[in-house]
């Protein structure tokens, strides 16, 4: 079940550039490194309604419908351009700041990065397709199995989540030294979240 097989594809999986990835460096050079593990929490805890879903045989379900593909697509996509703006008016979650997130924003960083994968339906799809080849075959075992894979996929999140974001918080000082570098990591961050929202825009079931 958890295999040496498993643990490799879901660490390239998981190291690979993604939404995910970005709100939590962006968070890590914003607000620092407390904010980049809230970020990370949020991202992992984010993936739970998507194994469930594929555990439940609902992600089979929102791939067959395209109604309820299209209303969770297009609210994923109305928020990552929500976010984009935010960073563009230098106003948002992803915005450059000289002070830390406080304890009560993190909450907040920790919600919108949960936000950022339960939006997401092609999520619950792609654990459809990830997981099942790794169960042993067992009807009996198989929703222990799925649990079990994904808690693993889970902990390795956080992990490499951790590590990107904690490395980006390294350059925080750097970032504030300069006026404008400040705003132009903010119009870097707002173009890649409006480019991630046009590439969810042409996803389909």
């Amino acid at each position: 079940m958890i295999s040496l097989q498993f643990l490799l594809t879901a660490f390239v999986v998981v190291i690979a550039p993604g939404t995910g990835v970005v709100y939590t460096v962006a968070l890590g050079l914003g607000r620092g490194p407390r904010a980049a593990l809230a970020a990370a929490l949020g991202c992992t805890f984010g993936i739970v309604p998507a194994l469930l879903a594929a555990a439940l045989g609902l992600a089979a379900v929102l791939h067959a419908s395209a109604l309820l593909f299209n209303v969770l697509k297009w609210a994923g996509v109305a928020y990552l351009l929500w976010m984009a703006w935010g960073a563009l008016r230098e106003s948002g979650a992803l915005t450059i700041r000289a002070s830390d997130a406080d304890a009560a924003g993190l909450g907040r960083i920790a919600l919108r990065g949960a936000l950022i994968n339960v939006l997401n339906p092609k999520l619950s799809i792609f654990f459809l397709a990830l997981l099942p080849p790794f169960l042993s075959g067992d009807p009996a075992t198989a929703t222990v199995e799925m649990a079990a894979l994904g808690g693993v996929f889970m902990a390795m999140t956080f992990a490499v989540f951790c590590v990107y974001g904690l490395f980006a918080a390294q350059f925080r000082a750097r970032v504030l030294s300069s006026a404008r570098l400040m705003r132009w990591m903010n119009r870097c961050f707002a173009g890649v979240f409006a480019a991630l929202a046009a590439r969810l825009a042409v996803e389909r079931a």
